[in-house]
């Protein structure tokens, strides 16, 4: 049995003998030597039970029970699963027999009773499958149930010359093509444009109108990355071919597809740069769980069949990874951002990460969208480990806390050294790209929220200092005396974070690329605008600090001013609290 020191010699981290039932340190300090297994703890009834049933359950499952145990077992119990034989077959891909005698597929987990029929069927020696588990049967004629494309349609936006279309997805492509792959393969979407050029959907026909639709919110977005400013009084740039294209969207009834989960994502990520994130949760939730329903968050088998033919061939399974990754980050970033419990676990996730097809070049789209998604994956670290709360659980105490924020900057620090060195931010070179500024203020962002609260933490208590003492001086003292080097190197991360995203953002306006109306600019600039006033309030004065504090304060400025209102109000707010109302005011409230 492995002997731990006494809490006295672990506290000073010194040698222990480890003798009982005094040690020979405490023994010539005259001090109480307690070890860990003498410790008195209290500890509520309710979670004392909870450990004694998890302990019950883990000891019933312990391969190597005693002789004694074996031998009071009922006779029964020592003829089931000898051979260890699970009882269900392993679920690790998506595979449908005769999906393409189906018109619509909905995709149904391990849990399915119908899957376990497959199983019972499998194991009755019927191998032979007649399809009808996959059909879908309607219990009602599918158009009988009204659509508001047959009720309100008029599109009243006309189409620019398609040149200039062409232009306007290009824009759009540089700012979140680049990332999310809801318009690739780009020859697939200039087959959309064609056909859109070429005269009005019918109204009953549901892909041509869903087509049509995610052109004009492709258009849209391109009006509003190109014009960047306020240019009318109904909304931002591009909103009236939104507006047509929300009237020509299917309806929740309607059948789902690969087609409409990207429309309705781009859809949810426009209501995201016009403010309305609660109808963006709506949107965006409703993409990934058509998502789910068509099976893209799980591998699909070579077998797969479909109705585009026998088997899908790699780019299109390719494809299918690509468009759940990315409507995974964005509801992953929506859900965290906005305080919303996060709408799937990674666990019941199986699809393989995006990877380069053969012919694309080592870097590629899909390169940086497989990069943007392992920061989702740890920004939903974040909010798992630092921002949830739980009813069940305890409150986190500052020992757990410090667990989890080394943990995640550990993540971080491993995403950082992995990063190819086309997709860094370089501000020495003459020209970056959209996707690099992109990555970092998402890689940066997840600094800012691990250290957040430690920042919080000090920055109060530096505060409540600063006002009941010698205000000028408490505020130059270091600030990191009294605390550990975990915390003081943590929050020099988050600060260091913040200053980087300001400079990154202060450079790509130098090039009019900071997307007045766009959510995530905005929301990274302002939260780490939020971090260096704090700083500046409570830390001692500090040149860098102030600069990018007063950039970042003028970033968004220039983004209230261009049009964006939303912003100009944070303005307001930070510069309000950094002036006289100052935090660090002795008469502040």
């Amino acid at each position: 049995m492995l002997l731990l020191r006494c809490m006295n010699c672990r506290q000073r981290r010194s040698y222990c003998s480890k003798e009982k039932p005094t040690c020979s340190r405490c023994r010539d300090a005259r001090l109480t030597c307690i070890y860990e297994g003498a410790r008195k703890i209290l500890v509520n009834e309710s979670y004392l039970r909870e450990l004694e049933a998890k302990a019950r359950a883990l000891d019933s499952m312990q391969p190597g029970t005693s002789a004694a145990a074996h031998r009071h077992r009922n006779n029964d119990e020592d003829d089931d699963f000898e051979d260890e034989q699970p009882l269900l077959e392993p679920f690790t891909q998506l595979s449908l027999d005769n999906v393409s005698t189906s018109k619509f597929f909905c995709f149904q987990g391990p849990a399915s009773a119908d899957n376990f029929l497959r199983n019972v069927r499998k194991l009755s020696g019927f191998q032979g499958d007649d399809g009808s588990l996959d059909l879908v049967s309607n219990f009602y004629e599918p158009d009988a149930l009204p659509s508001r494309r047959q009720v309100v349609f008029g599109i009243r936006s006309r189409l620019p010359p398609i040149d200039m279309a062409r232009r306007l997805f290009a824009a759009q492509y540089m700012y979140i093509g680049t990332i999310f792959a809801f318009t690739d393969p780009r020859e697939s979407f200039e087959r959309l444009l064609l056909e859109a050029y070429s005269g009005l959907p019918d109204p009953a026909d549901k892909t041509a109108c869903l087509e049509y639709a995610k052109v004009l919110i492709v258009l849209a977005f391109g009006q509003l990355y190109s014009v960047n400013q306020w240019v009318d009084f109904r909304g931002p740039p591009g909103f009236d071919y939104f507006r047509d294209a929300l009237n020509l969207l299917p309806e929740t009834h309607e059948e789902g597809s690969i087609l409409c989960v990207e429309t309705l994502a781009l859809a949810g990520y426009f209501m995201q740069n016009m403010n309305r994130r609660d109808a963006a949760f709506q949107y965006i939730g409703k993409a990934l769980r058509m998502a789910i329903s068509l099976g893209l968050h799980q591998e699909v088998s070579p077998q797969y069949s479909s109705q585009q033919g026998p088997i899908l061939d790699k780019a299109e399974r390719e494809h299918r990874r690509r468009v759940w990754w990315s409507i995974y980050s964005l509801d992953r970033i929506l859900c965290v951002k906005s305080g919303n419990p996060i709408t799937i676990q990674d666990e019941d996730i199986g699809v393989d990460l995006p990877s380069p097809l053969p012919g694309d070049p080592k870097y590629c789209p899909a390169v940086v969208l497989r990069h943007y998604t392992e920061l989702s994956r740890i920004l939903g670290q974040i909010h798992m480990t630092i921002y949830r709360r739980s009813n069940k659980a305890a409150p986190k105490s500052g020992k757990s806390l410090m667990a989890s924020v080394q943990s995640i900057i550990f993540s971080l620090s491993k995403w950082n050294r992995e990063l190819p060195d086309e997709l860094r931010f370089d501000p020495s070179q003459l020209t970056f790209s959209r996707e690099s500024v992109g990555a970092f203020a998402h890689y940066y962002q997840c600094i800012n929220m691990t250290a957040r609260p430690l920042l919080f933490h000090v920055v109060q208590k530096r505060l409540k200092a600063i006002r009941s003492g010698d205000g000028a001086a408490e505020k130059e003292r270091d600030w990191k005396e009294g605390l550990s080097q975990t915390t003081v190197r943590v929050i020099d991360m988050c600060i260091g974070a913040a200053q980087d995203v300001i400079n990154m953002m202060a450079i790509v306006a130098q090039h009019d690329m900071v997307a007045t109306y766009g959510y995530m600019d905005g929301e990274h600039i302002f939260s780490a605008t939020i971090v260096l006033v704090m700083v500046c309030a409570a830390f001692p004065d500090n040149a860098a600090n102030n600069l990018a504090m007063e950039a970042g304060l003028g970033l968004l400025r220039n983004m209230g001013e261009r049009g964006n209102s939303h912003m100009g109000a944070r303005y307001e707010l930070l510069a309000n609290i950094h002036s006289g109302s100052s935090l660090a005011s002795p008469t502040a409230p």
